[in-house]
């Protein structure tokens, strides 16, 4: 079993920066993904970013582009997620997710899921 802890989340002005953490604990992969995705009220969960453990290469959706940046920290089992520029519309509940595969990196089939923590920007 892996478990995942996301933080970082709270309330910022449209512009400004945070930093979402997502601590692994259990059973850690090493060659599979990591994901982001978030899910903002009444829409469908989606992806944000991902990076996969073989290779190092990282993957994001268009909108966070040039603003996001996904990273690890493999002594601390540790994945960050550093957000500049932000904007109403990445106000969501973000989570953390684990696979041990690097099929379908951006869809949701992800193997574990951690609990989720709130961005809200303010325009």
């Amino acid at each position: 079993q892996v478990q995942l802890v996301e933080s970082g989340g709270g309330l910022v002005q449209a512009g400004g920066s945070l930093r979402l953490s997502c601590a692994a604990s259990g059973r850690t992969f090493r060659s599979g993904a990591m994901g982001w995705f978030r899910q903002a009220p009444g829409k469908e969960r989606e992806f944000v970013a991902a990076f996969t453990w073989s290779s190092g290469s990282t993957y994001y959706t268009d909108s966070v582009k040039g603003r996001f940046t996904i990273s690890r920290d493999n002594a601390k089992n540790t994945v960050y997620l550093q957000m500049n520029n932000l904007k109403p519309e990445d106000t969501a509940i973000y989570y953390c997710a684990a696979k041990s595969t690097t099929v379908r990196i951006t869809s949701t089939a992800y193997n574990y899921w951690g609990q989720g923590t709130q961005v809200t920007v303010s325009s």
